[in-house]
C-alpha cells in the first residue's frame, strides 16, 4: 500500500517475524497503561488506546527512528568510533544500546538480525550496522565498566524496517500494529480477574500544622 505494489514473499516473512517478536514484552509502560484502563472496565478501545497514548512517548516507542539518524551522520564504517565517542562525550545517549530489563544482549536483536539476513537488505547497510555496533560495544565497556549495555531490540528494528520500505516516522506506528495484540491479551486477562488496579501512594510532602 506504501509503494503501491504487492510484496515479495521474503518482505512478508520478514515483517511478520518484526510482528511477532514484539507483540508482547511483560509488563511495559504502554502494556501497563491499557492493564490500568481495562481494570476499570471502561472496555477494549478504551485500553487499546491508552497504550498507543503510552507508546508515543519517546522513552518508550520512539527509539529506532534516531538509529537510522545516527547510521546516517556515522555514514562509513570507519568513521564509527570517532563519532560515538564524540556524541558520549556530548553526553548523549547511543540509540540501539541498553535496555531497562536485559542485562545482557537483547534476543529480539538476533531474531530481527536473521530475519533482515533471509530478506537480503543492502549488504553496505548491514556492514555499516554492524561495525557501529562492534565499536559501540567496545566504548561502552571501556567506558562504563560496571554498568552492562548491550544491543537492544531497536537497533536491529531499524534496519529492518527501512529495508521494508518505511519511513522512520512511521516505525512507532508499526510497532504499535504488532504490540496491539499484546495489549488485547493483557486487557482480556485483566477484565478476566476483575479487580481493579489502584495503587497505593506514600504522601511525601510538608508535614500538615496541627488543627486548633
Amino acid at each position: 500500500m506504501m509503494r503501491g505494489e504487492r510484496p515479495s514473499p521474503a518482505e512478508v516473512a520478514a515483517l511478520n517475524t518484526y510482528l511477532v517478536t514484539v507483540a508482547d514484552h511483560g509488563l511495559n509502560a504502554s502494556t501497563f497503561a491499557a492493564r490500568v484502563v481495562a481494570s476499570t472496565r471502561a472496555g477494549l478501545v478504551s485500553a487499546e488506546l491508552a497504550g498507543i497514548s503510552a507508546l508515543k512517548g519517546p522513552l518508550h516507542g520512539g527509539a529506532p527512528g534516531p538509529v537510522i539518524e545516527m547510521l546516517d551522520a556515522i555514514g562509513e564504517p570507519g568513521n564509527a568510533r570517532a563519532w560515538l565517542e564524540a556524541a558520549l562525550d556530548r553526553g548523549e545517549r547511543l540509540m540501539g544500546f541498553g535496555h531497562r530489563i536485559y542485562r545482557v544482549r537483547d534476543p529480539r536483536a538476533d531474531a530481527l538480525k536473521g530475519a533482515l539476513r533471509r530478506l537480503g537488505a543492502d549488504s553496505a547497510r548491514l556492514t555499516l550496522a554492524e561495525a557501529v555496533e562492534q565499536a559501540a560495544l567496545a566504548i561502552l565497556r571501556e567506558r562504563k565498566p560496571n554498568r552492562p549495555l548491550e544491543t537492544n531490540v531497536e537497533f536491529y528494528t531499524a534496519l529492518l524496517l527501512e529495508a521494508l520500505g518505511f519511513p522512520p516516522d512511521a516505525f512507532t506506528c508499526v510497532f504499535a500494529m504488532g504490540r496491539t495484540i499484546g495489549w488485547l491479551g493483557h486487557a482480556h486477562e485483566q477484565i478476566a480477574g476483575g479487580r481493579l488496579i489502584r495503587p497505593q501512594s506514600v504522601y511525601v510532602g510538608p508535614r500538615p500544622k496541627q488543627a486548633a
